[in-house]
C-alpha cells in the first residue's frame, strides 16, 4: 500500500493561480510561494466585505485514540465531495506544527486521496507563518528583559513576569529554565520557560484577529506580568506590539493550496486544541465564507476540546454561526474506547463497539447543546464488519443522528458523496439555531464548571485557592466576561488520559489559570497537561531524511 507521501507525489498539481481563479481570486491578489502555494493580499480580502456569507460546516471528532480517526482527512474528503456535487466549496484547515511532525502525531495534511498538497512543504516550514509567530513572541521576551535591564521605568515586578518564550518544537528541557546567568551584563537571574509556539498567546491572537489593525491591538493587550501592587503590565506598555505586528504582517495573509482533486483550501494558523483553542484563523474562515457557498473547517482533537472552543471562543469572537457539525469516528477507535487493545482491533467485537459508542453519543449530544444538527462520518476500514457498523447506526439512531460510511482515503470525493449530500440537506433545512454554551456575564468559575459538567460529564471541579484568587483578580481587572479555554488531555473527557469511553461523575482538577487578554480568553490548566510537549521514546524524526533525489522521505 502506498504511503500518504507517495500518493501525494504521484498527483499532478495545478499552478496555484489556476486553483485561486477557480475560487474567484484574481492573480494580482496572490503573493506566490513557489508554484503551488500562495498568500492572499489584504486589499482583495477587504474588497469582499459586502458579500454575503456562505454556510459554515464544522468537522470535529470523538476523543482521539491510537487507532486514528481521520478528522483532517474527512474535512478534505467532504470538501472535495461537496465540490464534486456542484457546491461552491472552500476548505479551511490548520497549519501543521513541527513538534508533532517530528514527534508522534505526524503531519496535518490529511491522507490517502484526501490530502492537501504539496504535503511535504506544508508540513515543514510552509510559508514561514509559524517562524514569524515564534519570532514575534520572542521579540516581546527580548524587549521585556531589555526593559528590566535598563532601569524598569514601568515598575514591572520581575517576580511576577508571566510571559514565556516559544519554540515550535517538542522540547521538554525548556519547560522551566533560568535566564540571566553569567553576570550583571546578562540581566538578573530569574525563572522563565518555553511553550510550544502553537500554544502561545501570539498564536491565539494571530488566529483570532480580524485584520492587521485588530492584530496590532490584540498584541498590545497581552499581559506580560504585573507590578508590586498587582496592576497589569501589557505589551503595549513595553511599546512592543507595533514591532510584533510588523513581523506578523505577511504571515497574517491567508495561504491557499489545493487538494489532490483540485479543490481550493485555505491553510492558516494552527493552535493545539488540548492546550489552546485549536482552530484555524478567523481571517481564513471569514475569507472562505465570502468566496464560497459552503466552507468546511475542522477543529482540533475531540468535540469536547476543539469543537467546544470553536463554538464558545472562535464563533463568539468572530460572530460565526455554523449550519451543522460532522463528528468523525471509526469502529476501531470505538473498540479502543470499549477496552480493546490496539493489537486486537482487527477482530470483530460488537460488544466493545457497544461500550465504546458511548463516547460518540456524548460528543453528539454535546454538539446538539449548541443548537447544531449533527451527522456522523464513519471512516471505514477493511477490518470493519457489518455487525459493528450496525451497532453504531442503532446507537446513533436513538439520538436521531445519521451515520454515513466514508471511504475518501481510498476513493477521494466519491467516498464521501453520501455525507456531502446529507450536509447539503442540513444546510438547506436551516434548522441550526447556534448558541454558545454559557453567557458572557456568567462568572469565570461558573463557566469552568459549566464546561466540566455539561461537556465532560464531570461531577465537580476542584479549583485551588491560588487559582480562585487569580480568577477574582481577573474579574476585578475587567476580564470576567471572557470565555474559558481549558487545557486538558485530548484522550479522555476527564483529565485522566487512561479514562476512556464516557466517564461520569469525575472531578476536573484545575492546576492553574492564565489570562490571555489579547486573545480574549482565560486559560484553565488541568491535570498533568503540559504547554510544552516532549518527544516520545521513538520520535518520528528517526525515520525522516532525504533520498538520492533530494526529496524528503519518511514524513507521515
Amino acid at each position: 500500500m502506498a504511503s500518504d507521501l507517495e500518493i501525494a507525489r504521484a498527483a499532478t498539481l495545478r499552478p496555484i493561480a489556476e486553483i485561486a481563479a477557480s475560487a474567484g481570486i484574481p492573480a494580482d491578489a496572490l503573493e506566490p510561494y513557489g508554484r503551488f502555494k500562495a498568500k492572499i493580499g489584504f486589499p482583495f480580502i477587504d474588497s469582499l466585505e459586502s458579500r454575503p456569507d456562505g454556510a459554515l460546516v464544522l468537522v470535529t471528532g470523538i476523543s482521539p485514540t491510537a487507532a486514528g480517526e481521520g478528522k483532517t482527512t474527512t474535512t478534505i474528503g467532504l470538501g472535495d465531495a461537496l465540490r464534486a456535487s456542484g457546491a461552491d466549496t472552500m476548505i479551511c484547515l490548520r497549519e501543521p506544527s513541527l513538534g508533532p511532525c517530528f514527534g508522534m502525531k505526524g503531519g496535518a495534511t490529511g491522507g490517502g486521496r484526501a490530502q492537501v498538497a504539496p504535503m511535504d512543504e506544508i508540513n515543514l516550514h510552509f510559508t514561514g507563518d509559524f517562524h514569524a509567530i515564534t519570532s514575534a513572541n520572542n521579540l516581546l521576551s527580548a524587549l521585556l528583559d531589555n526593559h528590566l535591564f535598563w532601569g524598569n521605568a514601568i515598575g514591572l515586578d520581575p517576580r511576577r513576569v508571566t510571559w514565556r518564550r516559544a519554540l515550535d518544537m517538542n522540547d521538554r528541557a525548556l519547560r522551566e529554565i533560568v535566564i540571566g546567568l553569567g553576570g550583571g551584563t546578562n540581566g538578573s537571574p530569574r525563572e522563565a520557560g518555553f511553550d510550544i509556539t502553537v500554544a502561545s498567546e501570539v498564536m491565539a491572537v494571530f488566529c483570532l484577529a480580524r485584520d492587521p489593525a485588530d492584530l496590532q491591538d490584540r498584541l498590545g493587550r497581552m499581559v506580560v506580568g504585573s507590578r508590586r501592587d498587582h496592576s497589569l503590565v501589557t505589551a503595549r506598555d513595553l511599546k512592543a506590539n507595533g514591532a510584533m505586528a510588523a513581523l506578523l504582517r505577511d504571515a497574517l495573509m491567508p495561504n491557499i493550496v489545493q487538494t489532490l482533486e483540485g479543490s481550493p483550501a485555505l491553510v492558516h494558523g494552527g493552535p493545539f486544541a488540548n492546550i489552546a483553542h485549536g482552530c484555524n484563523s478567523v481571517m481564513a474562515t471569514r475569507l472562505g465564507l465570502k468566496l464560497a457557498d459552503i466552507v468546511v473547517t475542522e477543529a482540533g482533537f475531540g468535540a469536547d476540546l476543539g469543537g467546544e472552543k470553536f463554538l464558545n471562543i472562535k464563533c463568539r469572537s468572530a460572530g460565526l454561526a455554523p449550519s451543522c457539525a460532522v463528528i468523525v469516528a471509526t469502529a476501531r477507535a470505538l473498540k479502543m474506547h470499549g477496552g480493546v487493545a490496539k493489537a486486537d482491533l482487527g477482530r470483530e467485537d460488537t460488544e466493545a463497539v457497544r461500550r465504546g459508542v458511548a463516547n460518540l453519543r456524548r460528543h453528539a449530544a454535546n454538539m446538539a447543546k449548541f443548537g447544531l444538527p449533527v451527522l456522523v462520518a464513519m471512516n471505514r476500514f477493511t477490518s470493519d464488519t457489518d455487525a459493528e457498523i450496525g451497532v453504531v447506526r442503532a446507537a446513533m439512531a436513538d439520538q436521531g443522528v445519521e451515520v454515513f460510511l466514508c471511504t475518501h482515503w481510498s476513493d477521494g470525493a466519491a467516498g464521501a458523496a453520501d455525507l456531502a449530500q446529507a450536509v447539503r440537506r442540513k444546510i438547506a433545512d436551516k434548522t441550526a439555531a447556534f448558541r454558545p454554551l454559557y453567557p458572557d456575564a456568567m462568572p469565570l468559575a461558573a463557566k469552568i464548571r459549566t464546561i466540566a459538567t455539561e461537556i465532560y460529564g464531570a461531577g465537580s471541579v476542584s479549583i485551588p485557592a491560588a487559582a480562585a484568587k487569580k480568577l477574582q483578580r481577573f474579574t476585578e481587572a475587567g476580564f470576567g466576561h471572557l470565555p474559558i479555554c481549558i487545557a486538558k488531555t485530548q484522550y479522555s473527557f476527564s483529565a485522566d488520559p487512561a479514562l476512556l469511553g464516557a466517564p461520569e461523575g469525575h472531578v476536573l482538577p484545575v492546576r492553574d489559570v492564565r489570562l490571555s487578554a489579547g486573545a480574549g480568553f482565560v486559560v484553565v490548566v488541568t491535570g498533568d497537561i503540559m504547554t510544552m510537549p516532549g518527544l516520545p521514546r521513538v520520535p518520528a524524526a528517526d525515520s525522516i531524511g532525504l533520498n538520492q533525489a533530494g526529496e524528503i522521505d519518511g514524513l507521515f
